[in-house]
């Protein structure tokens, strides 16, 4: 359990650790809320297992789906989920458009206040104009995702295999529990993150799993939750695609490594 503060239970689970989420559950728990895939290890939450443990609680149930909406769907057709927001440019919808979406228990919806005020558009919730053409936008690769999201998860599941399978050359450590097709994070070990990005320049851009300032640099507080030790951090290195990326130039990352080894 990530926090339990003023009646609500953010989850930062990991394995079987849903049975935390039983021992926090209290009468005046009004909301759980839960990132499906995480954006640093891509892996996966228990979404069925988190419903089934609310079935018998009045708590709203929130799902931050930007990684996972459009992409991996199922968990997200669960009736239990009553909030899911999304947001488009991870579908390649224009950037600048997202959503909350709600459903109804029993013909009421959850009781959400407006963040700000002005007219009445949205049934109140949201006042100012909207955004017809990003909307559409969104509303159009919705569309595309919906027919699609199988065959590009096959196909991105095949480039995920392609890339482990090279980099067990070099000793790889992969970060995460069953993770999203998606995404990657490694570590290899004797191998600093910082320079392999560097190395990787024209080859491949990634990411490593520190969050950083113009003049400081602190170790990733995911990684850093999960009990890793700082050298894997240190070494932590993240990649993700689409279904557009047609290839993924794994040896010639692992060479680039090696060079580091």
């Amino acid at each position: 359990i990530n926090s339990c503060v003023h009646g609500i239970v953010y989850l930062k689970l990991i394995g079987d650790e849903v049975d935390e989420l039983k021992a926090a559950l209290r009468d005046e728990i009004c909301l759980v809320s839960v990132m499906h895939i995480n954006n640093e290890t891509g892996s996966i939450q228990p979404i069925e297992e988190v419903s089934n443990i609310l079935s018998s609680h009045d708590a709203y149930f929130h799902v931050d789906a930007a990684q996972s909406f459009g992409k991996y769907l199922y968990d997200l057709y669960n009736p239990r989920i009553d909030l899911i927001s999304a947001s488009g440019h991870k579908l390649y919808a224009p950037k600048g458009i997202g959503a909350l979406i709600m459903r109804r228990r029993n013909f009421v919806r959850p009781p959400l206040k407006p963040l700000y005020f002005g007219g009445g558009q949205e049934k109140g919730l949201r006042p100012g104009t909207l955004a017809v053409p990003l909307i559409a936008g969104f509303g159009l690769a919705c569309e595309l995702a919906q027919k699609n999201a199988l065959q590009w998860c096959e196909h991105v599941s095949h480039l995920k295999e392609e890339l482990i399978s090279a980099l067990q050359d070099v000793g790889a450590k992969f970060i995460g529990k069953n993770t999203s097709p998606y995404v990657l994070n490694f570590s290899v070990p004797g191998v600093n993150s910082e320079a392999a990005m560097v190395m990787l320049k024209g080859i491949a851009a990634v990411s490593n799993g520190s969050a950083c300032t113009s003049n400081n640099y602190t170790p990733s507080h995911v990684l850093s939750a999960m009990g890793l030790s700082p050298e894997l951090i240190a070494g932590s290195i993240r990649v993700s695609w689409s279904h557009q990326t047609a290839t993924i130039p794994s040896q010639e990352i692992c060479r680039a490594i090696k060079k580091l080894l």
